[in-house]
């Protein structure tokens, strides 16, 4: 679950980013909308631990987050939030197969292969698994980095604009994977982004809260 009370941001020499209150249960959706500059990448840094909010306080799988201190919240990230950034920031060194086993490590995990194995073949692409990424379409590249953000079981999906320089029918797989990979986890999916077909290629039958930054409306 994500709750927030009174949460608000302020950059040195910036303005104040005050955010809605919300409540999100385990396994729900949140629609994180604005334009570029209302605060959506601070606020998915908030949910990560990766920012210490200014005022309010944000609740997220059980832990708040307002006073987790460094140590304690990069442990906490590791084994609680999955993140697909928009950037999706795969090593052009090593093999996807590397990639997913360089997660583990940055968590303290032992490598598991089996675990690897399981996590690509989920998402389709275990036959990528001695490729490197220059070698991968971009529709392979983002089923990869979904596989190692999700390779440890996150509690927490954060996406970070899944569907920018995607056309229509590749924006529609995104959005469709992401819901189904959250629900087979039993996942909290969190997407921020301007986009409008987000909302329209996202299943009403599992229902979503909107939350808007700045001006912006559906």
């Amino acid at each position: 679950m994500i709750r927030t009370r009174q949460l608000a941001y302020q950059y040195p020499g910036g303005p104040e980013l005050r955010f809605d209150d919300i409540d999100v249960p385990q396994g729900g959706v949140l629609l994180l909308r604005g334009a570029s500059g209302s605060g959506k990448s601070t606020w998915l840094a908030l949910a990560a631990g990766l920012l210490t909010p200014t005022a309010g306080d944000i609740t997220v799988a059980g832990q708040s987050l307002t006073a987790l201190g460094k140590v304690a919240g990069d442990a906490w990230r590791a084994r609680t939030i999955g993140f697909l950034p928009q950037k999706l920031h795969l090593s052009s060194a090593l093999t996807v197969h590397a990639n997913l086993a360089i997660a583990q490590w940055a968590a303290g995990q032992a490598q598991d292969d089996a675990r690897i194995r399981e996590a690509l073949t989920a998402l389709g692409v275990q036959e990528l698994a001695a490729r490197k990424p220059a070698q991968l379409s971009g529709g392979q590249a983002q089923r990869v980095a979904l596989a190692r953000a999700v390779l440890l079981q996150p509690q927490v999906i954060l996406a970070d604009e899944p569907t920018a320089s995607l056309d229509d029918d590749a924006a529609r797989q995104a959005v469709e994977l992401l819901q189904t990979t959250a629900r087979q986890q039993g996942a909290t999916l969190v997407i921020a982004t301007h986009d409008s077909r987000v909302s329209a290629n996202l299943d009403s039958q599992i229902g979503f809260q909107p939350l808007y930054l700045g001006r912006e409306q559906l």
